[in-house]
């Protein structure tokens, strides 16, 4: 028999921990491979953990709630192959060379010098091993931590709850570890988390409803202020005439639905106008690192997609550029409607490169999206409407009707200059309005 470990996996750039949120086996269960052990939640998307081989599930190391590390052993199973080892066997601990041994040795030791606190689980509350660390690296005693109040399941002291309790007291994360070298010089600002902010207190009366914010809501919350405190916002609006592409795409969308077994819609025609616009100016496809501007290769457009419960998610087109319009139109149709079905992979939330949202969907006119972090650009699509307007002809002006909207783009000033960002939505509007109304598809 040997024990294999089931390991948190890696999810994508920037994704560095997970939640538990629901096993789906306990202790003693068969398992085959390929089966789903256990659900998860990042910040960007629910998802399974599978197993890789045959076994019996003989121990879980976390509990639901509980926030694991990327990498980290997740469970062990006990299987009858020949797979890695949960843990060394004494021989081999035993044959180790000395030099090894001593190295190991002290490794242990400056450990146990570095943490001057040890945290345990005491009674019946469980700490998970992230908090743990935070409270041994910060000198949490072990009575400090037991007195912090909970939030987690059963009371469980989670992430936020012990680096709030660190801010109310007046100490950020990391910041004993290392004594100024003048003191004259005042320290840096250290970033606080939106949670720690005190929160003007609101009355509640016996007829008001408290309904209590679910997990990715607070995590889309949190994400919008910090992004509101990171990029400098900046808005240009620009009208734009897609009667073109509105009498064209009535004309064809009956003999597209038949060939491809899908509609056609209007999003796809307005992501390929974006890509080819970022194409035209490649300081809108960047990100900003501190004092630097990284330059992004590829052109992966982000698609803002509503959930049944009301919270969005944003799929990504990776390298959309380089699709044609039936490409792009079996891409956001794959991924919208899998985003409201949860069943998007980590991967395909992550790398996008600048985001597109339809406000109009739900009637909006216009909208002043909040840009999605580290992009530096964000594009509205309104509402389409019908309105009286000036047509030009050689033969002079007049009055016709024709469908407008606005199209509004949202910038990180600290980059991207009014002149930039305002030519690039103008760009977009341009590939708009030259739409060939005798394209085929």
């Amino acid at each position: 028999m040997a024990r294999f470990e089931l390991k948190l996996p890696k999810m994508g750039e920037s994704v560095a921990e997970a939640t538990v949120t629901n096993w789906l086996k306990n202790v003693g269960d068969t398992i085959e491979a390929d089966e789903a052990v256990l659900e998860i939640a990042t910040d960007k998307v629910d998802s399974e953990v599978p197993s890789e081989v045959d076994g019996t599930l003989v121990e879980i190391l976390f509990q639901v709630d509980d926030v694991v590390q990327v990498g980290q052993t997740l469970a062990v199973i006990e299987t009858d192959g020949d797979v890695s080892v949960a843990t060394p066997a004494p021989a081999a601990v035993e044959e180790a060379a000395p030099a090894a041994v001593a190295e190991v040795e002290k490794t242990v030791v400056a450990a146990k010098e570095a943490t001057e606190t040890v945290i345990e689980s005491s009674g019946d509350r469980f700490y998970s091993p992230l908090v743990k660390n935070i409270a041994s690296q910060e000198g949490i005693s072990q009575a400090e931590l037991d007195a912090i109040p909970g939030t987690g399941k059963d009371g469980r002291v989670t992430k936020n709850d012990i680096l709030g309790y660190l801010e109310s007291r007046g100490v950020a994360p990391a910041a004993q570890t290392a004594a100024p070298a003048k003191t004259a010089e005042p320290a840096p600002a250290v970033k606080k988390p939106a949670t720690s902010k005190p929160a003007t207190p609101v009355s509640v009366n016996g007829e008001d409803e408290i309904i209590e914010m679910t997990r990715m809501g607070k995590l889309i919350a949190h994400h919008m202020v910090e992004s509101v405190s990171t990029s400098a916002h900046v808005q240009s609006f620009v009208e734009c005439d897609v009667t073109n592409i509105w009498n064209w795409r009535k004309k064809v969308k009956a003999a597209y639905e038949k060939r491809e077994g899908e509609k056609l819609t209007f999003t796809p025609i307005f992501m390929e106008a974006v890509a080819k616009a970022l194409k035209d100016f490649p300081l809108m496809n960047i990100s900003v690192d501190g004092d630097k501007i990284i330059k992004r290769k590829n052109i992966n457009l982000g698609m803002a997609a509503a959930l049944p419960d009301g919270n969005l998610i944003v799929p990504v087109i990776k390298n959309a550029d380089q699709l044609n319009l039936v490409g792009m139109s079996k891409a956001v149709n794959d991924l919208a409607n899998r985003a409201r079905n949860n069943q998007l992979k980590p991967d395909e939330i992550q790398g996008g490169t600048y985001t597109v949202t339809n406000v109009g969907t739900f009637g909006s006119v216009m909208g002043t999206p909040i840009i999605n972090q580290p992009q530096v650009g964000i594009l509205a699509l309104g509402a389409i409407r019908k309105v009286p307007a000036v047509i030009e002809t050689p033969e002079g002006d007049f009055i016709g009707i024709r469908y407008k909207m606005f199209l509004s783009h949202s910038y990180d000033h600290r980059v991207v200059n009014g002149a930039l960002g305002g030519q690039f939505v103008k760009a977009v509007a341009d590939y708009l309005e030259a739409w060939d109304v005798n394209r085929e598809i």
